[in-house]
């Protein structure tokens, strides 16, 4: 008999695997930055900018893994050798690499608008200015932000000196100079941190938290990077919308717009004002500043020695941040005393072929160069103005009345110059220039000795010079050259 075979067992059919649903993204805070909920992210700095550059720098060093993406090719980059190792550069344009962050960094010059922004968004990826990511890693609450159309830096710079006065560790970042990522590393607990804040920083800040604030003034100047006035006026409100109801938040009385935004602020509010009010902690009495803060005595305190209106202003601003900040009557005397002015913002630069020489590069709209010229109307009728250089929307029709009032000569540079001869035909003599070197030259043969050469150019500076800074520094130089 033959032996049945014995059949191998039917193997089970194998079950087919399920397709591993991706893994869902964690649930991250889109209120603020918080580098802890953020650690595991990718981050994406757009732009590679001074700010794009310390932003990078900076969280690289906290751990973080970096992609820099700029619309720029890498040879037009100046600080694309300077990156650390393991930051990726994307150079050339925002390509699909941005998609793949958890999270981006955008630098202040890059417009609203801008396609990569809406890309983002859609993707649902949070976009966070350099200014909040930096300030995340702040050690201080003793926070002091100033901000304005005109006058920022002055005043940053006057609050810095009077908080130094009353024996604080100070430190000055932002727009002033030093980026908020490049100088935070520095800064120690129960230190003093003074912010210059540009709309621009602003705009992008979810989350942003001064224990004292201050909005100076409000003008048109960026309605164009914005996009409306409201837009703007949104961006400005941001510096208080987060403090704490026991801040404070300093503002001008006699600026419309400004004025206006102190209604939608929660915190404690101080007012400043060249006259005397009952709304004012701080206004000008029998040529001196008197402030006055809620429960205190009224102290006068001489002005700094520099010319304008303005200057007060900015001194009163500057006085009513240090008063709420803690600093003693005593400390403002002192440092309003030895307070010398900041460069490039009408900056006496002394005396060259006769001419007082004065330099307000960051005259770069028609306001700030009004400004200049209601503090030189001393000088009525002996003014020779160079103006220029990249307009700004709405002309310069505004400054006629004072042209006509103060000045001898307009000195015309870069791609306004037609414009600025449109505008002030019959103000004032021009003379068409087409570079900086050729209008001093050319205000050096006209100008007779005791006249005044002022640079405050309702401009910006981009078409013939890196910055303002930079068409400052020349014009000094030219100067230098001339004696």
């Amino acid at each position: 008999m033959k032996k049945r075979s014995k059949r191998a067992p039917k193997k089970a059919p194998k079950k087919a695997r399920r397709k591993a649903s991706p893994r869902p993204k964690p649930s991250l805070p889109t209120d603020r930055f918080d580098p802890a909920a953020y650690r595991r992210q990718r981050a994406c700095v757009l732009g590679l900018g001074r700010s794009g550059f310390y932003a990078a720098l900076l969280l690289a060093k906290k751990g973080f893994r970096v992609l820099v993406s700029e619309s720029k090719p890498r040879k037009a980059l100046d600080f694309a050798g300077r990156l650390p190792k393991g930051v990726v550069l994307e150079a050339g344009g925002h390509g699909e690499k941005v998609l793949t962050c958890g999270f981006a960094v955008k630098s202040p010059g890059i417009l609203p608008d801008s396609p990569v922004l809406k890309s983002l968004k859609d993707a649902g990826i949070p976009v966070f200015s350099e200014l909040e990511v930096a300030m995340a890693f702040c050690p201080t609450p003793d926070v002091v932000a100033v901000t304005g159309t005109n006058g920022k830096t002055t005043v940053t710079h006057m609050a810095a000196a009077l908080l130094k006065a009353a024996g604080r560790r100070v430190h000055m970042l932002g727009n002033v100079g030093t980026p908020v990522s490049a100088g935070i590393s520095k800064v120690r607990k129960g230190d003093a941190l003074v912010l210059e804040v540009s709309s621009y920083q602003l705009e992008d800040s979810r989350w942003f938290r001064p224990r004292a604030a201050a909005i100076l003034n409000v003008t048109s100047d960026h309605v164009d990077h914005h996009g409306s006035m409201a837009a703007y006026l949104a961006a400005k409100a941001r510096v208080y919308r987060d403090m704490l109801r026991e801040g404070t938040c300093v503002f001008n009385a006699s600026d419309p717009l400004a004025y206006g935004l102190s209604r939608d602020c929660g915190t404690r509010k101080l007012f400043f004002s060249l006259t005397p009010s009952t709304l004012a902690a701080a206004w000008r009495e029998k040529g001196k500043m008197a402030f006055q803060l809620p429960g205190r005595k009224p102290v006068q305190v001489a002005p700094p020695k520099l010319p304008g209106d303005h200057n007060v202003e900015n001194a009163m601003a500057a006085g009513l941040l240090a008063l709420a900040d803690g600093a003693p009557p005593k400390a403002l005397a002192k440092a309003f005393k030895a307070f010398q002015g900041v460069e490039h913002r009408i900056e006496d630069c002394g005396k060259a072929k006769g001419l007082f020489c004065i330099n307000d590069s960051k005259g770069t709209n028609v306001d700030s160069t009004l400004v200049a010229l209601k503090s030189l109307e001393d000088q009525a009728g002996k003014i020779l103005l160079i103006l220029g250089g990249l307009a700004k929307p709405g002309g310069f029709a505004a400054l006629r009345p004072l042209v006509s009032r103060c000045v001898k000569a307009v000195l015309t540079i870069g791609s306004a110059a037609a414009k600025i001869e449109e505008d002030l035909a019959g103000a004032a003599q021009v003379f068409p220039c087409e570079t900086l070197e050729q209008a001093v030259s050319v205000a050096f043969q006209i100008g007779r000795p005791g006249e005044t050469l002022l640079l405050s150019p309702a401009c910006a500076s981009m078409d013939q010079f890196r910055d303002y800074e930079h068409r400052g520094k020349v014009f000094k130089e030219l100067l230098r050259k001339a004696r």
